[in-house]
């Protein structure tokens, strides 16, 4: 058991725990059991039923991708770009409480703001089976995920959507950024795209009201409806700086939110792009994309066509770049002690 898995383990025990005495004596019979483990690559027991074995076993088909990207972050566009391409199968946030394998609760609305979109959920026609393996607390627990992370639905819930595409399987995700060294540790041939916006345009996207949540107000008026307060509650037992308690100003939480998953995805993806140049110059972007995933470059001219970019820069009608500054400035210096454990 290497030192890192071992202090989470005694973490996790140690959370639960509030007596100093019962504290000392659990964190020492845990580290003299660890000495004592055998260390062994293949930990399956001679007499486990096949079914258990084969979920243990990692998916090797090399032509499955992933989409990484935050809400309002242009994923939507992203995903419909594929979903227009030849030999694909685009499904959109396979986690999404909506449950689009579902057609009595998926409902026919659509975002106004996704432009060129008329459904989210004609790929999984003909899936209601995924209910069996659908587990809506996704959306809002075990945010955070390791190599080591134990969640077998989820593992199997993903196969079955690859498995079930016509061609190659494109997944876009906006609950899997914390999440991705497990995802790479049962799907290590898949290729992640991490798509990423600039956050003042992306802050100002997550807010529907932006009257009431005005800048001078928002610490007392911001109303949540792209899970800010979700996300940081259960992060927020990693990142201690993304509590309410903590960091009281939601602009300062959503930046924090932001920048750590950015900096996951740009450690764990194999290709990183961002919205601002994928509006600004789609027929690059895309080919360069699509070199990365060896897809067939016919018809990118038609491809551009999808994308219609929103107005860029609305930041500027919200706040000064002033304003913003100054709680970006505070989260990166804190960023940095967290991080590195010096400040700039």
């Amino acid at each position: 058991m290497t030192s890192k898995i071992k202090q989470q383990v005694i973490d996790i025990f140690l959370k639960f725990l509030g007596r100093e005495e019962i504290q000392n004596e659990l964190r020492e019979q845990i580290n003299q059991a660890s000495c004592i483990l055998p260390v062994i690559e293949n930990t399956q027991s001679p007499y486990t039923p096949d079914t258990i074995s084969e979920l243990s076993h990692p998916s090797l088909r090399d032509d499955i991708v992933f989409i990484t990207s935050r809400f309002r972050s242009g994923s939507t566009l992203l995903w419909n770009l594929f979903r227009q391409t030849q030999d694909c199968t685009s499904y959109y946030e396979p986690f999404n409480e909506r449950q689009w394998f579902n057609p009595e609760l998926r409902g026919n609305n659509v975002d106004n703001t996704h432009r060129g979109v008329a459904d989210y959920s004609a790929e999984y026609n003909n899936l209601t089976g995924l209910s069996k393996l659908y587990n809506e607390n996704w959306i809002r627990q075990q945010l955070l995920m390791t190599e080591s992370s134990w969640n077998p639905n989820m593992k199997a819930y993903i196969e079955s959507l690859i498995d079930a595409a016509t061609g190659r399987p494109i997944l876009q995700f906006n609950r899997i950024d914390f999440r991705l060294p497990w995802l790479k540790k049962h799907f290590p041939n898949a290729k992640i795209i991490h798509l990423y916006r600039h956050p003042r345009d992306q802050w100002c996207s997550f807010l529907t009201d932006k009257n009431i949540m005005n800048k001078n107000d928002v610490e007392h008026t911001y109303q949540d409806a792209f899970y800010l307060d979700v996300w940081c509650k259960d992060l927020s037992q990693h990142y201690p700086i993304l509590s309410k308690i903590n960091t009281p100003h939601p602009y300062q939480r959503f930046y924090y939110l932001w920048k750590l998953s950015y900096l996951h995805g740009v450690a764990h993806s194999n290709h990183n792009l961002s919205f601002e140049q994928l509006t600004e110059d789609p027929e690059k972007q895309i080919k360069e994309l699509y070199d990365v995933l060896n897809i067939s470059k016919n018809g990118i001219s038609e491809l551009c066509g999808v994308i219609q970019a929103p107005p860029k820069n609305q930041w500027q009608k919200y706040a000064s770049n002033e304003w913003f500054e100054q709680h970006e400035e505070i989260c990166e210096n804190n960023l940095t002690l967290l991080l590195n454990g010096t400040p700039t």
